[in-house]
């Protein structure tokens, strides 16, 4: 089945064609880093996340790259207010690269903790200044873009399809809807390339304008440009950031090279909150500080569960995060991971051979019942309910009075590595490229114990092979005692 991708530009679902056979460039809009990433992030990331291992996973050569800004975000993300990073820097006293670096480690500490794969490529704006000079000058050399008291403005009138991602048309744009006008502009519109730094401003820099610092909107235009080309495949983002940056993107990157920016873009939805007086789904947000961090959820639930989660939804929806949805969300992982325990477990026992090979038929229903899933926009809640009709058929097959071979247990086995490991992590997959996480770790750790219990009751130390069921058990791993050996789940 051809690849198909809800392509907001276009505004439609449409079949998926890299401009390089086999290659697919991927670049996608990364933090700002002045503050712990929180679930609206995690939801984001692991949206993309998906895609970049269903696109491997299918056989494409993917180059990922995702930034990090580090300098040239306002508070307001209109060209006004403070550089956050520096406004964070003041509130703390510390020095604005100190900023950087802790929340730079801290955000891809998390995101390995929720499994998410490391982009290829991680640009800093504040790496890639002469690039964004570059791009600015070439700009004003086209007409396009214009310099007024040390800062440089993109003339939006210059731009005719200006608008035609978010749907925005330029006559129809309110003077001083999204910013105040000033006098310095030739159109209220017009968004700052670059900036020029008033005296207190610590992150500056030199350049045919005087001294300053680059806009927000051109550090991706720029990074994109260096390391995927004037047109890449795909660019991701969040829905919020539709206007006024990606929209700015456009017209700065297709005014300077005079050829299309991205030909795919995925754009994920909103993660809301209930509000805590009327219950209303409210955008969750740093600044209405109604967020939870990732390390917060992590203390409350597993990465897995997290990652199941934001799959629940397709990754353009909204969706709405509260501790009854991950309850329920925990419950259906735990019946995917239990029964991937479980077959891995009767391998080690299982007789030889292909015993049980009528169930081979639902394996490959199940494969493809997800790829046509993930094939479809990737549809990721539609691959977890084949990957869930597959487990229900599992366990009606494990827990029966006929014999399983080895040989259907490694298939079972392999259909739990591949689609609920290497493409959704959820499930721990022997050949992940990250390798072995945290499920995967206590499940061999709860294996040493089950032998330690094994060897404890052959020696008839039963005090002992009792301690260790009871104590797994009140960490809720229940063992079951079967003829061909003990068996576990989690509860």
């Amino acid at each position: 089945m051809t690849l198909k991708i809800f392509n907001v530009l276009g505004r439609e679902k449409q079949d998926f064609k890299p401009i390089e056979d086999g290659k697919i460039g991927v670049y996608v809009c990364g933090p700002t880093v002045y503050d712990d990433a929180h679930l609206g992030h995690a939801r984001s990331y692991v949206s993309f996340d998906l895609v970049i291992r269903w696109l491997r996973y299918s056989g494409y050569n993917v180059l990922y790259v995702q930034n990090i800004t580090d300098v040239g975000h306002l508070t307001d993300d209109a060209d006004q207010g403070d550089d956050k990073i520096l406004k964070k820097a003041a509130q703390v006293q510390a020095k604005p690269m100190q900023i950087v670096e802790t929340y730079t480690r801290n955000y891809f500490r998390d995101m390995d903790l929720l499994g998410v794969l490391r982009p290829d490529i991680s640009p800093r704006a504040s790496g890639h200044i002469p690039e964004q000079i570059k791009m600015v000058q070439t700009l004003i050399d086209k007409g396009h873009a214009y310099e007024a008291d040390g800062s440089v403005y993109f003339d939006v009138t210059t731009d005719e399809d200006y608008g035609k991602l978010s749907n925005r048309k330029l006559e129809h744009q309110e003077e001083g809807t999204r910013e105040a006008v000033r006098g310095e502009k030739r159109n209220p519109q017009d968004f700052a390339l670059w900036k020029k730094a008033e005296p207190n401003h610590i992150l500056r820099w030199d350049s045919p304008w005087g001294e300053g610092f680059p806009g927000w909107h051109i550090e991706c235009s720029a990074m994109s440009h260096k390391y995927l080309g004037k047109t890449f495949d795909i660019h991701g983002g969040g829905i919020d950031n539709i206007f006024p940056h990606n929209e700015c993107e456009i017209a700065q990157s297709e005014s300077a090279n005079d050829e299309p920016f991205a030909n795919y873009w995925m754009l994920v939805g909103t993660l809301k909150v209930p509000d805590p007086i009327d219950g209303t789904p409210t955008k969750m947000g740093k600044s209405l500080g109604n967020f939870v961090t990732i390390q917060q959820a992590l203390a409350d639930y597993r990465p897995e569960v997290i990652r199941m989660f934001v799959f629940s939804a397709h990754y353009s929806n909204p969706v709405t995060y509260s501790d009854d949805s991950l309850e329920a969300v925990q419950g259906a992982w735990e019946r995917l991971y239990n029964a991937a325990m479980l077959t891995r477990q009767m391998k080690t026992s299982a007789p030889a051979g292909d015993a049980g090979n009528a169930f081979l038929p639902q394996i490959d229903k199940t494969r493809a019942d997800f790829a046509t899933a993930m094939n479809d926009d990737f549809n990721a809640p539609k691959a977890i309910a084949a990957l869930q009709e597959f487990t229900r058929e599992v366990n009606s097959l494990l827990n029966g009075d006929d014999p399983v071979g080895v040989d259907v247990l490694n298939a079972i086995d392999q259909v739990y590595n591949d689609l609920g490991g290497t493409v959704l992590g959820v499930i721990p997959a022997g050949h992940d490229e990250q390798g072995g996480g945290s499920a995967e770790r206590e499940g061999q750790l709860i294996d040493l114990l089950i032998q330690m219990r094994a060897d404890a009751r052959k020696n008839k130390d039963f005090a002992t092979s009792d301690r260790i069921r009871d104590e797994l058990a009140a960490a809720g791993v229940v063992l079951e005692d079967r003829a061909d050996g003990t068996v576990w789940k989690l509860t």
